[in-house]
Order: C-alpha cells, then sequence, then structure tokens
C-alpha cells in the first residue's frame, strides 16, 4: 500500500479544520499522511490542528511562524509531505471516504499516468450545486502536443469539467514543476502537468468543493501579486505558458515541430481571449450608451 499525502494549506479556518479532516481521515485507504500546513493562523486553527495531531498519529502538523503568501505555502506542503502521491484539499472541501482508494485503482492499471482527477461537485455563491462528466480522452494521450492543446481547450470551457490541481498527482512529477506567483498560475501550471504525462480520470463524484467568482483585482490582493497585473491577465499567463514550451530543457517530449505547433496553439488561445474580452467590453459600452440615451430623452421629455 503505497503512502498517500493529503495536504490542507491554511490560515484562520478555525471551526471549517473539523470537517475537512473528518473526510480526509475518513479514506477508506490505510496508508494516510493528513499535512496541515499553516500559514501563521492568528485565530484558534493552530490549537485545534494541535488537538487532531494529538488524537491521530496520522496527522502532522506544521506552522510558518509568518505568513508566507497563498502559493508558496500551498509548495511548502511538497516539500513536507512525506507520501508517494500527493493531493491538495482547502478548508471548504469535503472528500469521499473512496476518493484516494479509487484514484490509486487508476494508477495502477496505467504506469504511464502522472495524475489521476475526479469529478467535482460545486457549490456556488448562490448555494447552487452543480457539476458536469467529463468524457474527453485527449489528457490521457501519449501525445504531449495533444495533451497540451487539450488541456489549452478545456481552459477555455467550463470550470465544471476537471480540476487539474485538486487530483491525485505523482509527488515526484509535482516537485520537478516550478511555479511562479502571477494571476491565472493555476491555468499555467495546468499546462505543465499536462506536458508532463498522461492523466486518468474517476468519473464519479469523489469531492465536493466550493466555488467563488472574485474579481481579478481581488484576487491579485489575496494571491500578494502587483494589481496592475489584473489588467493583463491574459497575456502574462499566455506569455508564462509560451516561454515554458518554447524552451527544450522544460519540455524535451516535444519534437521541434511539435514545440513550433505548441507555440501557435498558445498565441491562438491569447488572441482568442483577447477577442472574447473585447467582445464583452464592447457589449457593455453599448449597454451604458443606450441607457444614457434613455436617460437623456427621458430627462428632455419631462422638461
Amino acid at each position: 500500500m503505497p503512502l498517500v499525502t493529503i495536504a490542507l494549506p491554511v490560515r484562520n479556518a478555525g471551526e471549517r479544520i473539523d470537517r475537512v479532516a473528518r473526510s480526509v481521515l475518513g479514506q477508506d485507504h490505510p496508508d494516510l499522511e493528513f499535512l496541515i500546513c499553516d500559514n501563521a493562523s492568528d485565530d484558534d486553527t493552530g490549537d485545534r490542528c494541535r488537538a487532531l495531531a494529538a488524537r491521530d498519529p496520522r496527522v502532522t502538523y506544521r506552522r510558518h511562524p509568518e505568513n508566507i503568501g497563498i502559493l508558496p505555502n500551498f509548495m511548502s506542503a511538497v516539500r513536507l509531505a512525506s507520501g508517494e502521491y500527493f493531493r491538495w484539499v482547502s478548508d471548504d472541501d469535503v472528500l469521499e471516504p473512496t476518493l484516494v482508494s479509487r484514484s490509486l485503482k487508476v494508477f495502477g492499471e496505467d504506469e504511464r499516468l502522472v495524475l489521476v482527477t475526479s469529478q467535482t461537485s460545486y457549490t456556488g455563491d448562490d448555494g447552487v450545486v452543480s457539476t458536469s462528466p467529463f468524457s474527453d480522452r485527449g489528457l490521457a494521450s501519449d501525445d504531449p502536443l495533444v495533451r497540451f492543446t487539450t488541456m489549452l481547450r478545456l481552459l477555455n470551457s467550463s470550470h465544471l469539467l476537471i480540476d487539474p490541481l485538486y487530483g491525485l498527482f505523482r509527488r515526484d512529477v509535482l516537485r520537478a514543476l516550478p511555479r511562479r506567483n502571477i494571476l491565472r498560475e493555476d491555468e499555467v501550471m495546468a499546462t505543465k502537468l499536462a506536458l508532463a504525462g498522461p492523466w486518468g480520470h474517476v468519473d464519479e463524484i469523489l469531492a465536493h468543493r466550493h466555488w467563488k467568482t472574485e474579481k481579478p483585482s481581488v484576487l491579485a490582493r489575496r494571491l500578494g501579486v502587483p494589481s496592475w497585473q489584473a489588467h493583463c491577465a491574459t497575456t502574462l499567463e499566455c506569455l508564462e505558458i509560451y516561454r515554458w514550451v518554447d524552451d527544450p530543457a522544460n519540455t524535451p517530449e516535444l519534437t521541434d515541430d511539435q514545440r513550433r505547433r505548441a507555440r501557435a496553439a498558445v498565441r491562438a488561445t491569447w488572441a482568442r481571449r483577447e477577442r472574447r474580452v473585447a467582445e464583452h467590453r464592447a457589449r457593455r459600452m453599448a449597454r451604458l450608451a443606450t441607457g444614457a440615451m434613455r436617460g437623456d430623452l427621458g430627462f428632455s421629455t419631462g422638461r
């Protein structure tokens, strides 16, 4: 039985700790480490975590003396984990008891895999629960270009289909991929993972998450990145992906022709997103102009 680490990067989660801990420690896979990386919480999170660790030897509690930021805390969990397999969990997530065992079964059936995802249900800001089955086989391909272009396409699709960063990883693959703190870095990381190797998928709802819609400016503040990134997030993201695929040292699995086609796919993704943003702005300006004209006409008629 391989050791699996489920890691909770957390700050000021309070009573939410108990619920997520129950779902993690309730996994039917016996060899489990529940690693909690506390990012200098200043509420009762630390006390709750220490109590958990005292009750259950599978719990490992690590606390950063200072707030190191969201992404560095996530990456610290990868470094501190002991398991051969690794998964992140958030403080408002709930995992089904068979998530780890079902994912490991898929790994056992295909030694090529670097990551296994599962179907997930999402609770939105309005309380509505949504999910969607995922049947695309592109990410299971042996061809890294097919996986890469599939992921670019999925990044422009519904978030309900697949969540790359909340699957079960081979930890050594995850540790080898660098991450840089920018807006939409999770999407950049998804493309790197697509290039790293084939993925598996369990088409069952094995995780329940909350989906919170945030403005780019708010997200930038939470991530601790410059506010100007909110105005050019697409360009920064595509530039980061482009630089990654353009460097043979990063992507030795790509031939020269595949690398050329990968660069073209990134440029097409950038153009498509920018065109969509421009269309959205044009519609918004048209609505504002129409509203202003109606208001002026109404005012004139009243006079």
